[in-house]
Order: C-alpha cells, then structure tokens, then sequence
C-alpha cells in the first residue's frame, strides 16, 4: 500500500489537482457546475484511474466532504467533481457561497485500493488496524461507512475510531456481528 514513502504524486502534480480543485469551486459557482477536464491537459499519472476524497475547511471547521472509495475515472476527473460536490452537495451544510472563498482551505486525500481485514472478534480488529495510517469501509448488511486516515487526529484511539466509525455507517456504537466487513485503504492526502 501508498505510504509517505512512496507517493504517488510530486510537488508539481499535487499543486495541479489543489488548483483544479479550486477552479472546479469557483466555476461552480459562476456556472453551477464542476469545470470541465481536458485530459490532454494533465500528465498521465493524473489521468490513469484513481480515487480521491476533496475535504473543504474555512477558518479551521469542516465545510464539506465527498469523494470515492474506488477509482472510476481519471484522477483529475474525480478531483474536478469531488470538489464541487464538496462545496455544493455535501448534505450537511448548506452550499458554498462567494464569500467563503476567501477562507477555504482545500485537502486532497488519493486512496489506495482497499484490502479486506481478517479477523475473529472486535478484539481481533483492534489489535490488526493501524493508527494514524489505516482508512477504514465498515459494512454490515446495508449498513456502511468510512473514516479518512485523518479522522486519527481527532479519534486517536482504536476503540473510539472504530465505536464513530460505527456510528457514521448508522450502527449503534456498541455494535458487533460477525457480518461485518471491513477493508483497509491509505491516502496521500496534502492541502493548500
């Protein structure tokens, strides 16, 4: 799996996809819609396949977040839209507006292909995830849910990750089947 010591990414083609993000925000709000990607534009390894989550903050709050869990179409392409919708369709907040601009801060997290966990027990779980590295897709029944690797900064601890992480996916905290499934996944996230 992607780790800081192997990013996929340079300087150069992280800064690209911080200002096509960007650019996608502001077309959005001038046209009402994610600005669209020439791909003959951008460097393959921006136009190969890739998964990417775009996370909005204004003056240090959380102002919205979208992505996808598994890589669909570009790189770029998933950028451009994840953005917009972070900005005009999260739905718990209301949509972006002009005079936000100003304070936006914009982080890009690229997925790794997630890989299943096996375990036995919650215990089991607890011991096998890793904190501060690991994404994790929570899924029992039509239940699911997932926590970017930088949710570990606010829920250091495995047994509070994985109670929330329960939560989000619309479970009670205390939950546990032995149809859970859980997948593990890393990011190369970097912001403006």
């Amino acid at each position: 799996m992607p780790s800081a010591d192997s990013d996929r990414l340079d300087s150069s083609q992280r800064h690209r996809l911080l200002r096509l993000a960007r650019q996608s925000i502001e077309h959005g709000l001038e046209k009402g819609r994610p600005v669209a990607v020439d791909l003959s534009d951008y460097p393959t390894a921006l136009t190969e396949e890739g998964a990417a989550f775009v996370t909005l903050h204004t003056r240090g709050a959380l102002r919205g977040c979208i992505g996808h869990l598994e890589a669909i179409q570009p790189l770029v392409q998933d950028v451009a839209e994840n953005a917009f919708a972070a900005a005009f369709r999260d739905p718990r907040f209301p949509p972006l507006v002009h005079a936000e601009l100003a304070y936006l801060v914009i982080e890009i997290s690229v997925l790794s292909p997630s890989q299943p966990l096996s375990f036995a027990s919650e215990e089991e779980l607890l011991r096998i995830i890793e904190p501060g590295r690991d994404g994790l897709i929570l899924e029992d029944g039509a239940a699911r849910g997932t926590f970017l690797p930088t949710v570990w900064e606010s829920l250091p601890e495995p047994r509070d990750f994985l109670r929330h992480l329960k939560q989000k996916a619309g479970l009670r905290p205390d939950h546990w089947s032995h149809q859970i499934r859980v997948r593990r996944y890393r990011t190369e996230s970097f912001s403006e």
